[in-house]
């Protein structure tokens, strides 16, 4: 291609980049809508199975329908919302099939994370804050504390991949193990017992037994899913 075609291809891409520089704004609007939206979704504000009404979201957060609209469409491909024709759009209530599955993903990537883990070499500090902080939710009985704090203990236990891709595609996986926790009815009796056991995996993993830590933690999830499916 000569210099010319491609000066002038050069040419149109800019055009057509610069034509959509109006969405920017609303672009940049409608991620932090999508973005506060799923905070309270996951930290419980909005229960699964809740409602979310378009006229108090567009008052509360002084924006336009359409950029909640398109929120909406961001939360539902993230798996966190559902709409459901004429009634509107409602926290998603994972389905017994959705546990199941999340179950499997977990099992795949946490175990592999502990099973490859390397005494020697390896960094455990982000599952020792994870725990500090379960402790100090469990003895305040915190328990949607105690439920965020698993959610960082199992991702740091995911982390031990080492792999930036795996941490990016686990994310929708932790958001949707938060709604899982907000439908069990009992998060006491719920997160209580797994606390100590997250304890046992740690001490496992501190002591170098890479493959007695990878089992405790496989029965774990085990154990936690069948509970779970058992619950609903």
């Amino acid at each position: 291609m000569d210099l010319t075609s491609s000066n002038a291809l050069r040419g149109d891409a800019h055009s057509r980049l610069a034509a959509h520089r109006g969405l920017l704004e609303r672009t940049s609007r409608t991620t932090r809508v999508a973005g506060i939206l799923r905070d309270a979704i996951i930290d419980g504000t909005f229960r699964p199975g809740a409602r979310l009404s378009e006229p108090d979201i567009c008052a509360a957060l002084d924006v336009s329908r359409n950029t909640v609209r398109e929120a909406f469409q961001i939360l539902i491909e993230d798996r966190l919302v559902a709409h459901e024709l004429n009634r509107g759009v409602f926290v998603r209530v994972p389905t017994a099939e959705d546990i199941t599955e999340l179950y499997i993903c977990r099992r795949v990537v946490e175990c592999a994370g502990v099973n490859g883990f390397d005494p020697a070499t390896g960094d455990l500090s982000r599952v020792a804050e994870a725990l500090d902080l379960a402790d100090e939710r469990y003895a305040v009985e915190d328990w949607t504390g105690v439920g965020t704090a698993d959610i960082h203990f199992h991702s740091a236990l995911a982390s031990l991949n080492n792999s930036n891709r795996i941490d990016e595609l686990m994310r929708s996986v932790w958001n949707e193990a938060r709604l899982v926790f907000h439908v069990m009815d009992d998060a006491h009796r719920f997160h209580g017992p797994y606390l100590t056991r997250n304890h046992e995996i740690y001490d496992a993993l501190v002591a170098g037994n890479t493959e007695a830590a990878g089992q405790l933690l496989k029965t774990y999830l085990e154990d936690a899913e069948a509970q779970i499916l058992e619950a609903y």
